[in-house]
């Protein structure tokens, strides 16, 4: 089964496989199922064709996948361009939701080989 150009998985349970959607998780892979009257646990290849147009009637009126892509980079982009602290963070590559930086974050920030010791030296004897 495709929608929107992406392949949903076979083998998988349909709760699961619509999840391979950007936008969609397993809360809204559930209310779809739930508007089209169908099991969960079914499998994508045990649908009719009836039930596959439902479920891409259904998905196709949602704002998934590149609607939602653009969204989020423009609300990413108008934060940037005012320049409010949030903006600042996200065009720093820093965390913006007010995450530690002083030990965590270190793929956010970049530095992944870089590790810190302790700080402590051994003490010399006399």
């Amino acid at each position: 089964m495709r929608i929107l150009g992406i392949t949903i998985p076979d083998k998988k349970r349909l709760e699961i496989s619509l999840t391979v959607l950007f936008g969609v998780g397993r809360s809204r892979a559930q209310q779809i199922l739930d508007k089209a009257k169908i099991d969960w646990g079914t499998k994508a290849e045990g649908l009719s064709g009836e039930q596959e147009n439902q479920i891409k009637k259904i998905i196709e009126g949602l704002k998934i996948e590149g609607d939602l892509k653009r969204e989020v980079s423009g609300n990413i982009k108008r934060l940037k361009d005012i320049k409010c602290y949030r903006g600042v963070r996200h065009s720093r590559t820093l965390p913006v939701r007010g995450q530690r930086t002083k030990t965590n974050s270190r793929t956010r920030r970049g530095n992944t080989r870089k590790t810190m010791g302790t700080g402590r030296r051994a003490v010399e004897k006399k």
